[in-house]
């Protein structure tokens, strides 16, 4: 097992009176700083705790002590893609009335909700084909929003199958004996239950006797939880908490088989789900090891400037730029950040080029008087505290407003607003030891507010954005969203993992250094299979497929092809918003120059119309040089504006270092 630096939490400590206290929807156990903030079941805790969560295969609605499960039904627009919710069996406990659900458990892989006095708890784990719910001394309370065409039960009534008027069929499975009549009502004669329930749909109206049979097979094994294991590089290992007899079935997603290395006990391909993730296909296994391929990247580029004649403008225009270092005018940490990390990039070109010893230097004193005062509380108009009510980092304009900092006081955007911070400064201690020692707790701390690899420590909780099941990031923080979480901007949140690499590098930390890139490598397989829309894609509908190249927002329900910023029509920053910021890793995510070539195509028209600045069409000249590169050059030259995290450097940088 890896060993991390864990460092202590040198910001100043406040009590956020943005972020809501934590309700009582917390179990006593679970209510303890740090909480998770952008679980993907994080609805279950945030206001009444009502609003539904999609969870593969299911949608899950607790309200007035009620859980409604939804095998959804996907649905296909030009401008959207999303899973249609309704409650297609209703669960509750009739000695426990209205009793609100509580969060008494949760781990990296699952998710259990206690109602009222403990009569029913529900663990919902990531992927799995049953529903399971186990009543302790209560009667089961059953329920449906269709019309019931039929309920026919086994001999002993321990197997139920429901048929609904919406083309659908649910097994119920029952470890001890419970009649069930045509109206779902139970009679257990007047006894209360004490046993476990278990539910699945089958996959599809017309699934046939041998899919019922998986289910039939693998019905009394239960998983309660899992934990997620990235200690060795470029894997994570499932562990499933698993209780009851026999072997476990867990669904897994097409970019954790199609882009990795999935090795498990038995894989079940004709047992699939529907999502709008692709099919869920059944594997059979308590434990399972998903390997990506590896990337190797550090602060420079891997191929370097492979012709003498492309030195000199990229020279020049490091002069210019560096010239131009002047005083950050804003306080907002996203923007501030992104100007931060423009600069950094600058010291490791000019490192990269050599012979630019004065530049190099000049960046150098620019970050340590533009970063150091965010770490040692003398910067004037925002700051960064410690907020011990949940248990992380904001500025104390987010912790003031809840818009301030977009919301990074309601834990919206972490890993993208300190990721810039962090490749700043991982940048700065590589070029200054002296410093490098001051502020190391600094820096540490802001990685692990977004990636914290342990858990149960005092500073954050584990992986606070990244979503151990689905391999990505989410980015909402505490809002509760009808279609559950949400993240616009991979490559950002790609950056996070890779600045994370290089403070590794900076402080020879072997650990953080290889968790990192093994979350960098992760990150990029995801944008690739579900945020980058290739012109035959199978796993969106037709519809969305003909609009789209590339998602704007992805949410755990929807797919929108708007941004939180910009309508659909703006393009240019659909495209640039998976592309920015520019540095050593993009190369590994825009591989597949069949797909460049389509996604800059269904950009480029847009490029000529009034309202398109510069700083958004450097990004599509950059990923137009990827397959045809002159007239990129001769566009990238005309420019007269970037993006406050670009430059003109860093363009040249990266097309002279293409070739």
């Amino acid at each position: 097992m890896m060993e991390y630096f864990v460092p202590p939490q040198p910001f100043p400590v406040i009590s956020t009176t943005v972020a809501p206290d934590p309700s009582q929807l917390w179990g006593a156990q679970t209510r303890v700083a740090p909480l998770a903030t952008n679980a993907a079941w994080q609805n279950f805790v945030l206001n009444d705790g009502t609003t539904a969560e999609y969870l593969h295969p299911y949608s899950f609605q607790s309200a007035s002590g009620k859980l409604a499960i939804c095998y959804p039904k996907g649905m296909a627009e030009l401008t959207m893609m999303f899973q249609v919710i309704i409650a297609d069996l209703i669960f509750s406990c009739l000695e426990e009335g209205n009793s609100p659900h509580t969060v008494t458990y949760y781990d990296d892989l699952g998710v259990t909700l206690t109602y009222g006095s403990g009569r029913l708890s529900v663990p919902i784990v990531r992927g799995s084909p049953y529903v399971t719910l186990i009543y302790q001394g209560g009667t089961p309370v059953i329920s449906t929003s269709h019309a019931i065409l039929n309920v026919s039960s086994n001999s002993d009534n321990t197997k139920h199958k429901v048929i609904l008027n919406n083309d659908q069929t649910w097994l119920i499975y029952c470890t001890s004996p419970l009649p069930i009549d045509i109206n779902l009502a139970v009679n257990n004669y007047g006894q209360p239950y004490t046993g476990i329930i278990r539910i699945a749909a089958l996959p599809s109206s017309n699934a046939t006797d041998y899919t019922e049979g998986y289910l039939d097979q693998y019905k009394g094994a239960y998983a309660t939880g899992g934990t997620a294991d990235f200690s060795v590089p470029f894997q994570v290992t499932y562990t499933w908490k698993k209780q009851g007899t026999g072997d476990l079935l867990i669904l897994s997603l097409p970019h954790q088989r199609d882009n990795m290395t999935l090795s498990a006990v038995q894989s079940i391909p004709s047992l699939a789900y529907t999502s709008i993730d692709g099919n869920l296909e059944g594997v059979v296994g308590d434990s399972w090891t998903i390997a990506t391929a590896p990337i190797q990247v550090g602060w420079y580029s891997n191929s370097g400037l492979q012709k003498p004649e492309y030195r000199d403008p990229v020279v020049n225009a490091i002069q210019v730029d560096v010239a131009n270092l002047s005083s950050i005018d804003t306080n907002a940490t996203y923007f501030y950040g992104k100007q931060l990390a423009r600069a950094a990039r600058l010291a490791l070109i000019a490192e990269e080029l050599g012979n630019l010893a004065p530049q190099v230097e000049t960046v150098r004193e620019f970050l340590t008087k533009t970063l150091t005062p965010w770490f040692d509380n003398t910067f004037s108009g925002n700051g960064l505290v410690f907020d011990s009510k949940w248990g992380g980092i904001v500025s104390i304009n987010g912790a003031a407003d809840p818009g301030g900092d977009f919301g990074l006081g309601l834990y919206n955007d972490h890993h993208f607003h300190y990721g810039y911070f962090v490749y700043a400064g991982a940048v700065l201690a590589h070029l200054d030891g002296q410093w490098a020692q001051t502020y190391k707790t600094h820096l540490y701390s802001l990685v692990f507010d977004y990636m914290n690899p342990v858990s149960g420590t005092q500073i954050a909780p584990k992986l606070r954005h990244f979503d151990p099941y689905v391999l990505h990031s989410w980015a909402s923080g505490l809002t509760d969203f009808v279609d559950g979480r949400n993240q616009e901007s991979t490559s950002e949140a790609i950056n996070a993992y890779y600045a994370a690499t290089l403070l590794g590098l900076a402080y020879g930390d072997q650990a953080l250094q290889q968790l990192g890139l093994t979350l960098t490598a992760f990150e990029i397989n995801a944008a690739q299979a579900l945020w980058h829309v290739r012109r035959h894609s199978t796993l969106y509908g037709d519809a969305f497929v003909e609009d789209n190249r590339v998602v704007g927002v992805l949410w755990a329900n929807k797919r929108d092809s708007g941004l939180w910023f910009a309508p659909p029509e703006h393009k240019e920053m659909r495209l640039g918003i998976q592309v920015l910021p520019i540095t050593p890793v993009t190369q590994f995510v825009f591989t597949d120059e069949i797909f460049v070539h389509e996604l800059v195509d269904w950009t480029l028209p847009r490029l000529s119309e009034p309202d398109v600045t510069d700083a958004w069409r450097g990004f599509t000249y950059a990923l137009q040089y990827l397959y045809h590169p002159h007239p990129a050059v001769n566009m990238i030259d005309q420019l007269q504006g970037f993006d406050d995290g670009n430059s003109r450097s860093n363009l040249l940088w990266w097309i002279y270092t293409r070739l």
